[in-house]
């Protein structure tokens, strides 16, 4: 249900909730990226030391800086410690490996087997290097990247991906915030237009008793009928001031408010458009609704119907129970129809196939369904020269039985 909130409050609260999460990416990068920097730095300086016990072992005849040739078993093969490598020597046999992760507490069977499987994962990802070992013979180095290449190789995409969440997240929540704006402007047009027509009624209930003062100068049945419409004004007003509140619901028969309201509207429409009423409930089914809002729901899409007829042609308002509790209201017109391109849009706020029309109509009439009524409001049916079929479906009063051996009653106006 729709609540009454400052939106430009909100607004700020969600630009500081966006620019939080936007420092927070931007340092948690940052962090993350200077912590890979050090890495490759340690990692290139051990390797420039090593390269410059190479020189000095090649440039030294007596070799008495740099001891024997162990340098290299010693330092090269130490240097390595985030590389996964594994050594099959020229029999085909493993003779060692650096940087695996073994399986605590295994056999020597079970590693043998573990190693295969990673020479064979090994394999995919890079071609060995060789060892040449002389007289033709040649050991195999499998090797796989280490894990500080695959956190750089994927830290683009995982970067990525949290920005695009990240858009998607401040998307959302500006479009929220922008939808909640215009329901904001709805309802302070809503509360004025209600305040507007506040004091024209007071002076035509004026009016009307004044004529009923004077019954012999005034014909009474015209006096009855302005009162009606005065009627009638006030219950609008009562409407555009109930938008944007919390409305109270009440049980009420929902057969009986159909048919009233419609009796009434009968009396206002064209001639030419003949309404009937049917209903298939158990009598006193009782929903619980906002009388008010929702007879202007069913008077927003019988107008519609009406006009998609153009004045001409059978509105027909059928009302029957559901499983699960639920009561559908079915309003179907023979009038032009709906493309199938604008089904989707007849809801939509400033949507409309009328030269005069706002579009708010529908749309009005789904928000106070859907919002204040816990119901749905949907296109049942439509063909192009045919006519449509509009669905208001509620929830029944569980107490009641809402699915019924068919009781029709049939109302013509």
């Amino acid at each position: 249900m729709l609540k009454s909130f400052d939106i430009y409050n909100q607004n700020n609260i969600l630009k500081i909730i966006v620019a939080i999460n936007l420092l927070l990416v931007g340092t948690g990068s940052l962090m993350y990226t200077d912590r890979l920097i050090n890495k490759l730095e340690s990692r290139e300086e051990k390797y420039i030391q090593l390269y410059a016990s190479g020189i000095a072992y090649l440039v030294d005849p007596n070799h008495t800086n740099s001891g024997d040739i162990t340098f290299v078993t010693d330092q090269i093969l130490k240097a390595n410690h985030t590389i996964p490598a594994i050594y099959v020597d020229p029999s085909g046999a493993i003779a060692f490996n650096k940087n695996i992760d073994l399986p605590p507490n295994i056999t020597s069977e079970e590693m043998e087997k573990f190693l295969r499987d990673k020479i064979v994962e090994m394999r995919k990802k890079h071609t060995p290097l060789t060892v040449e070992m002389g007289d033709g013979q040649r050991g195999l180095v499998y090797y796989t990247n280490s894990k500080l290449l695959r956190q750089l190789t994927y830290f683009p995409y995982a970067l990525l991906a949290i920005l695009m969440a990240l858009g998607v997240l401040a998307y959302l929540a500006f479009s929220s915030s922008r939808r909640a704006e215009q329901n904001r402007v709805w309802v302070g047009l809503a509360k004025e237009t209600a305040h507007q027509l506040g004091t024209p009624m007071s002076s035509l209930m004026a009016w009307v008793e004044y004529m009923r003062s004077d019954p012999g100068q005034f014909d009474e049945s015209i006096t009855d009928e302005i009162e009606k419409d005065v009627r009638r004004l006030e219950t609008i007003t009562a409407r555009f001031s109930s938008i944007g509140s919390i409305p109270t619901l009440k049980d009420e028969n929902i057969k009986d408010v159909v048919e009233q309201f419609t009796s009434y509207l009968a009396r206002r429409i064209s001639t030419k458009v003949k309404m009937s009423l049917t209903s298939q409930l158990p009598a006193g089914q009782t929903v619980k609704i906002n009388k008010l809002l929702f007879e202007w729901v069913i008077e927003n899409i019988c107008k519609n119907a009406v006009d998609a007829m153009k004045g001409v042609g059978e509105l027909r308002l059928n009302i029957l129970a559901l499983p699960n509790h639920e009561i559908a209201i079915d309003i179907s017109d023979t009038g032009k129809g709906i493309p199938k391109t604008s089904m989707q849009k007849v809801f939509t706020p400033g949507f409309s196939t009328k030269k005069r029309g706002w579009g708010l109509g529908l749309a009005l009439a789904k928000r106070i369904v859907e919002e204040y009524h816990n119901g749905r409001l949907f296109v049942k049916s439509s063909e192009v020269g045919k006519g449509t079929t509009f669905r208001i479906i509620l929830r029944a009063d569980k107490e009641q039985k809402a699915v019924v051996e068919p009781q029709p009653s049939a109302k013509e106006a």
